[in-house]
């Protein structure tokens, strides 16, 4: 049985028959957007092929690789650096650094040395006190490791989640807030908890121990709330939020204070018994006249866990970019976000709000069944994807293992159609003719990088068959991919009525249609029925136009 954390009987008897939600109860009102990756980011990382064996002259000669190959020019723009980049010793200011044998020259050398080719770099971190490969890592260093790799000049990161502690479903039991300017503490405004609303479970408790003789219980797991809406101050600037807590339970609690929409976080450790109370504080941003100040703990499951801390994260890698620029009198240089949580905690239904691309797998592997496994997983959680906002089926493969040219072809056309950030994980410098033809091939990066932004939807799925997509066109087209998921070939067709009468596709009705066929070229009329042989484990896939377009 769970902690009572000083709640009253009847309500802690309520928190227990209350169902769980799976679904995140942190609620953020905007995507999260930062200008960058409006449409899917291209580019290539380390980890694939790599994996620990990474170094500054290896990255040095994939860049110019990308440089000589037309990979650049073909889009892909990020070369990035995964895990085992950095050394296992922060410096003597508790920062990163890399290597310290394997990039001699030092990180930002590294960076001026690549943008000189014309791409950008990607360094990575994970979610938790370590990443996978038991480095240094962002859990609790997310200001110190944002800023840093703003100062260096990365302009994506990636942000594992290897080594996590969630954060607690239990929240302190408050007993006032005080609100002072910073830097100073002129005039503190302090307000007890009886001057608060409460919602939900939330209730006032007697104390004897407190100034007010009151506390709050019962903001646990989302099931409550306390408001104060009178936080009056003179003139709009930055305070130092303090929550008094009355001190009970060896175990970590944490508590969300939301300041007139803003949320702050207060992670608060397990309490010694030496005192009754005891203070925590966040600088907060004030508007001048009243101010509402919410609090609470949504931390009803995982899920509210990891998008509180990658939202957290994302927030600093902004404010970051923004500091960095002013102080060099520089334009913004934004930070791609890519959130690798995979998939463990539906990160479709929430990290939209949080990153500019999530995991929604677990790693992928060079193995045809696993890769099918991936497109399944994410195929249809093509409503989250959009500008800014991308589902992420992980690199690709192509070009690595034992997949056969079609499979090859297929791997990267249902990235495409998934409207999938498209992150190239082979050896760019001894890459093969054919897999350079695949990965260049414009009329499917097209299809990827269209800015309507629209992942495909899948119409039909046939296990051991031929599964259908579709996925509109910004200028009024749609593309149709036949995937056939069997070893032998198969015949496939499609009634276009289908992508006329289907909302999200929308496709114009007219009595013709131009289409091609975007590996071949072939070009074809159609009237009203679309069809194709397809080769085991490969695609066809059809870029589809109304005549009078």
């Amino acid at each position: 049985m769970e902690k009572r954390n000083g709640m009253c009987p009847i309500c802690f008897l309520k928190q227990l028959l209350m169902p769980r939600r799976k679904v995140s109860r942190f609620v953020v009102e905007e995507n999260y957007a930062n200008g960058v990756a409006l449409t899917p980011p291209m580019g290539w990382s380390s980890w694939n092929t790599f994996k620990n064996q990474i170094s500054e002259t290896l990255m040095l000669e994939t860049a110019q690789a990308m440089a000589d190959k037309g990979l650049a020019q073909a889009g892909y723009r990020y070369l990035n650096l995964d895990d085992c980049w950095h050394s296992s010793l922060r410096d003597e200011d508790g920062n990163l650094q890399g290597d310290l044998e394997r990039f001699p020259s030092g990180i930002p050398s590294l960076i001026r040395r690549i943008n000189d080719l014309g791409l950008q770099v990607g360094l990575y971190s994970s979610n938790g006190t370590l990443t996978c490969e038991d480095l240094p890592a962002g859990l609790g260093n997310e200001w110190k490791d944002a800023y840093t790799m703003a100062q260096w000049g990365a302009e994506f990161f990636k942000y594992d989640f290897c080594h996590n502690i969630p954060l607690s479903g239990y929240a302190p039991l408050v007993e006032s807030i005080t609100v002072c300017a910073y830097p100073g503490a002129e005039n503190p405004q302090r307000i007890d908890c009886t001057r608060a609303h409460l919602e939900g479970l939330a209730k006032r408790m007697p104390d004897r121990g407190m100034p007010c003789g009151w506390h709050v219980s019962g903001l646990d797991r989302g099931l409550g709330k306390m408001t104060f809406d009178n936080v009056y101050v003179e003139r709009d600037g930055e305070y130092v939020l303090t929550i008094g807590i009355r001190k009970k339970g060896k175990y970590d609690k944490f508590l969300m204070a939301t300041v007139n929409g803003q949320p702050y976080f207060y992670e608060i450790p397990p309490q010694t018994i030496w005192n009754d109370t005891a203070r925590f504080q966040q600088i907060v941003r004030l508007k001048k006249g009243v101010n509402v100040v919410e609090l609470s703990n949504p931390v009803a499951s995982r899920a509210d866990s990891a998008m509180i801390q990658y939202y957290r994260m994302g927030q600093m890698l902004k404010l970051a970019a923004e500091r960095v620029a002013r102080e060099r009198g520089e334009a913004v240089k934004p930070i791609v976000y890519s959130i690798c949580e995979w998939g463990a905690n539906r990160p479709a239904q929430w990290a939209r709000k949080a990153g500019n691309m999530w995991r929604t797998t677990p790693d992928i592997r060079p193995w045809w069944p696993w890769i099918v496994h991936l497109y399944d997983t994410t195929v249809d959680d093509y409503a989250s994807a959009g500008p800014g906002n991308w589902n992420d089926p992980d690199m690709l493969e192509v070009g690595n293992g034992k997949l056969s040219a079609t499979e090859n072809r297929a791997h990267f056309t249902l990235w495409c159609m998934m409207s999938a950030p498209l992150i190239l994980g082979n050896d760019l410098r001894s890459m093969s003719d054919e897999v350079l033809q695949i990965v260049t091939t414009r009329a499917l990066i097209e299809v990827d990088q269209d800015p309507l932004g629209k992942a495909c939807k899948r119409l039909r799925k046939r296990r051991g068959g031929v599964d259908v997509l579709a996925k509109p066109m910004a200028d009024g087209s749609a593309v149709v991919c036949f995937f056939n998921r069997a070893k032998s070939g198969k015949k496939a067709k499609l009634d276009l009525s289908v992508l006329q009468s289907d909302a999200y596709i929308g496709l114009a009705a007219q009595p013709r249609y131009d289409a091609t066929e975007l590996w071949t070229g072939q070009a074809v009329e159609l009237t009203d029925t679309l069809q194709a042989q397809i080769d085991g484990h490969g695609v066809a896939v059809y870029r589809i136009r109304p005549r009078n377009a």
